[in-house]
């Protein structure tokens, strides 16, 4: 799916930036992935964006966060997806076209980011529910309220919280530049899957689906028992 650009060669700013102890999510940022996802990436089944979205970089200013985990929210007949009922001002974002945000305001609190995927039209996205801290560790910290480990980013509102995103960014292009956009990371060859998170008031075979994926051997994952192994080959 997603194609390994040849590494960059670091600069003396790069150097600066590698510490002791970084991650490989860390040093794949830092020496490699500075390629934007393009639009056609999106302009797809959200059950085939959703996995490969996983180890991609979400970059906002300072701020770097690894995708760990996301959710598929499928057109038509998805009966847990937001335009089930029909396009309205609340859901306007979802319908495309394609690579663009989509924020999702939950109890008036937590703005849950999604990217939209399939044709322009077509009411599909994949939430992203957890991430990594790659960059920006503090600016992260600072805008969870001083919390530290997994509990920064494992949940849509937290991830929504680290980036500090509103409802303005509806309809933003995350394939290019400025502001917020998607770059390629490490392709993620093993993933772990299972039904997605607060969707009981879907059909029980939209309910159950294993629509939730994310990557394995990470503490970044939300609700972690509820998922088992899989592959993306």
């Amino acid at each position: 799916m997603l194609i390994r650009p040849a590494a960059a060669k670091p600069s003396g700013l790069v150097g600066l930036a590698l510490t002791a102890g970084c991650s490989c999510a860390v040093q794949w940022f830092v020496f490699g992935m500075n390629r934007l996802l393009p639009r056609d990436f999106y302009a797809r089944d959200a059950l085939e964006v959703a996995p490969g979205l996983l180890g991609a970089m979400l970059c906002h200013g300072e701020v770097v966060l690894r995708i760990t985990e996301v959710e598929a929210y499928c057109w038509p007949d998805d009966t847990a997806n937001h335009g089930r009922h029909g396009r309205t001002p609340r859901n306007d974002a979802l319908w495309g076209p394609p690579g663009c945000i989509y924020i999702y305001l939950c109890y008036g609190i937590h703005h849950l980011l999604n990217l939209v995927t399939g044709e322009d039209g077509q009411a599909s996205a994949v939430l992203i529910r957890a991430c990594e801290p790659v960059r920006g560790h503090e600016t992260v910290r600072e805008r969870r309220g001083g919390l530290s480990g997994p509990a920064l980013l494992t949940g849509p509102g937290r991830v929504g919280e680290a980036l500090g995103l509103d409802l303005h960014w509806n309809h933003h292009p995350v394939y290019r530049r400025g502001g917020l956009e998607v770059r390629q990371g490490a392709a993620v060859k093993q993933i772990i899957s299972g039904p997605r998170v607060g969707v009981d008031y879907a059909a029980p075979e939209h309910r159950d689906a294993p629509w939730r994926f994310a990557v394995p051997g990470t503490v970044w994952v939300s609700r972690r028992k509820e998922l088992t192994a899989g592959s993306r080959a």
